[in-house]
């Protein structure tokens, strides 16, 4: 087992019940409040990065120039959108920079990227929330 599988292992044990172990180099993350209601977080380890991923707002709820504009601001994740238009936050980390530290640092990032493109959405009207 590599050191990063190891230390990422580690660090969602110590997160409790809301986190698991979906698959060797695969984990799942819940964050049961995120601007009002879950946020499911995919992490896995491969090619040489540690990615965590969450969808944050349906389709047609964030505009391209939106998401263009938020990723300037943005450090370590970035907001993406899919084929069918969902949004999605996405973050990497190189498998070498994989600690405690810095997979707390990218995850809260992550949190925090998402709820505010969700609390964006409820203040222009929009049920940002995802199926």
């Amino acid at each position: 087992m590599s050191e990063a599988r190891s230390v990422t292992d580690a660090y969602i044990a110590s997160l409790g019940e809301a986190a698991r172990r979906v698959a060797d180099g695969e984990w799942g993350l819940t964050i049961d409040d995120a601007a009002g209601w879950p946020l499911h977080v995919g992490i896995r380890l491969g090619d040489g990065f540690l990615r965590a991923q969450a969808e944050v707002a349906g389709n047609g709820q964030v505009s391209d120039h939106e998401l263009l504009f938020r990723n300037r601001s943005l450090r370590l994740v970035r907001l993406a959108h899919t084929g069918a238009g969902d949004v999605w936050v996405v973050g990497d980390l190189p498998e070498a920079a994989v600690s405690p530290a810095e997979l707390d640092r990218l995850l809260g990032l992550l949190v925090a990227a998402a709820i505010d493109v969700r609390q964006r959405c409820q203040r222009r009207g929009a049920p940002a929330d995802v199926q």
